[in-house]
């Protein structure tokens, strides 16, 4: 299925029992949330997928789960987060098998990588495969910046196609935009950065409390491409402390209790992860029960027209 690297694409957790295990029937009413909402792509794996924790036999049951699930309505695009150029290249493989329509690829893991060597790390696996390929830059959190030069190495291969920008800087989207006009696609990768990135010319957003509020999300985005600005940002401002809580260590924790609270999801984690408690847990669930509260009735944002 091809991938026009549009929209809104759920970084979507992963579902676990109490006992440790995959979750596929609460999955399955996350991922049709998703749906239902109208959102563009399903990424599996990633940060808020707990993709460190999986094992490789989960991630092909998560890929083949959802692919059957979406039934070709939207891509299903795996992460892939590796230590190794060889593992890197056999995920690649394996997602080819399991049906996903597209990968989105982390830097090297643990080895901090310099600039040569993460180019070639990602061309290594784009000449492996002809899935489509978003890169994941979060230098903040993972320590390697790919670089604008970098890019114009890797734009060489057409199957890179896209950047999940989450370096933190808005004018990076210009940046890229006049080097590289729509030839890479940008997708957003911070949620409390989201709108302004948008506004700016990203193409898309890849979110995370669009797992527990995936209206809202799909609203926002929606409703600036048509060009009802106002409309977006009453939204935003709304979701604003909701969407902060992405932006925090315990990320999954947080956006899991938020899927419990809007009922499509639960807040079981994987070990070494743990369910928030005491007053950290209390803090959350505030912010959390004062979205609910103040929860913004939302216009016909689908299939809406552009303003003149």
């Amino acid at each position: 299925m091809a991938i026009d690297w549009k929209g809104v694409m759920p970084a979507v957790t992963t579902k676990f029992t109490k006992d440790d295990t995959l979750d596929l029937k609460m999955f399955e009413i996350n991922i049709n949330a998703q749906l239902k909402a109208g959102v563009h792509g399903i990424i599996l794996g990633g940060t808020l997928g707990e993709a460190s924790t999986l094992t490789d036999d989960e991630k092909r049951t998560l890929v083949k789960t959802t692919v059957d699930i979406v039934k070709d309505k939207v891509p299903v695009i795996i992460n892939i987060a590796e230590q190794t150029t060889k593992g890197a290249i056999e995920a690649a493989k394996k997602a080819k098998e399991d049906g996903a329509s597209g990968l989105m690829m982390l830097p090297p893991m643990r080895y901090k990588a310099g600039d040569r060597e993460t180019v070639m790390y990602f061309k290594e696996v784009a000449k492996s495969t002809d899935l489509p390929i978003m890169v994941y830059n979060n230098p903040v959190d993972y320590k390697i910046e790919v670089s604008l030069d970098m890019f114009e190495e890797l734009l060489v291969l057409d199957n890179i196609q896209a950047v999940k920008e989450s370096t933190r800087d808005i004018s990076n989207i210009t940046r890229i935009k006049n080097r590289f006009g729509d030839r890479l696609k940008i997708l957003s990768g911070v949620d409390t950065l989201a709108l302004e990135s948008l506004l700016m010319g990203a193409d898309g957003w890849v979110a995370g409390l669009v797992d527990a509020f995936p209206e809202e999300t799909v609203a926002i985005y929606e409703l600036q491409k048509a060009g009802r600005i106002k409309e977006a940002i009453a939204i935003y401002r709304w979701f604003l402390p909701l969407l902060e809580l992405d932006i925090n260590p315990k990320l999954v924790q947080n956006i899991k209790l938020a899927e419990v609270a809007t009922g499509i999801g639960t807040e079981y984690v994987r070990p070494p992860r743990l369910p928030l408690v005491g007053d950290e847990r209390k803090k959350v669930l505030e912010i959390i029960e004062t979205g609910l509260k103040t929860r913004p009735q939302l216009p016909k944002y689908k299939n809406i027209e552009l303003v003149d």
